[in-house]
């Protein structure tokens, strides 16, 4: 099953970036490789009915279950164990990481309130896209009754591309909505 983002890319993107950096390979053309979904669990930890309430929530939005993310070693000052799950994690590739991306741009960013575009400033230099959400409303698969506390989640879209402009010019061209 092909998306809609991933045909657009085949047929128009790629064209227009060759065209613009004048790359001489076309393996050289950025393409996104993955996107990865992140939600630390902070205080919420220790609970365990919030702990599964957060896996079905991202199983939701991402369609594949989270990996916990495990304390590597015990911290007092934190209050933290070694082995207590801290965080959760899902890494989309392939089909799951063009619909999620097609259901984000489309979707789930004009629903967040006075919505007027992404910022640019946050690639990391090697460009990759970090995106931080503060409640996860905005996804249409969360309703209001089934969430116990709002929380947010951190994604990383990763490309191919070696610098923040290509790696701009491949989101803008998919459809990722910037700032002006």
């Amino acid at each position: 099953m092909i998306t809609k983002i991933k045909t657009l890319y085949k047929i128009q993107v790629k064209k227009k970036l060759q065209q613009h950096f004048q790359y001489k390979n076309i393996h050289e053309i950025p393409k996104l490789v993955k996107i990865t979904l992140n939600r630390g669990l902070g205080s919420d930890a220790s609970n365990a009915k919030l702990l599964e309430n957060s896996i079905q929530e991202l199983t939701l939005i991402s369609g594949q279950k989270p990996a916990i993310t495990r304390a590597k070693k015990s911290i007092a000052g934190f209050k933290l164990r070694e082995n207590t799950a801290i965080g959760l994690r899902v890494t989309l590739r392939n089909y799951r990481m063009y619909a999620f991306l097609e259901k984000l741009i489309h979707i789930a960013l004009p629903n967040i309130r006075d919505f007027r575009g992404i910022d640019k400033k946050n690639f990391d230099s090697r460009g990759n896209y970090n995106l931080g959400i503060y409640e996860q409303l905005i996804f249409p698969e969360i309703t209001y009754d089934s969430i116990s506390k709002t929380q947010g989640l951190d994604i990383a879209i990763v490309t191919t591309a070696k610098t923040d402009e290509e790696g701009f010019i491949l989101l803008k061209e998919i459809g990722m909505p910037f700032k002006y």
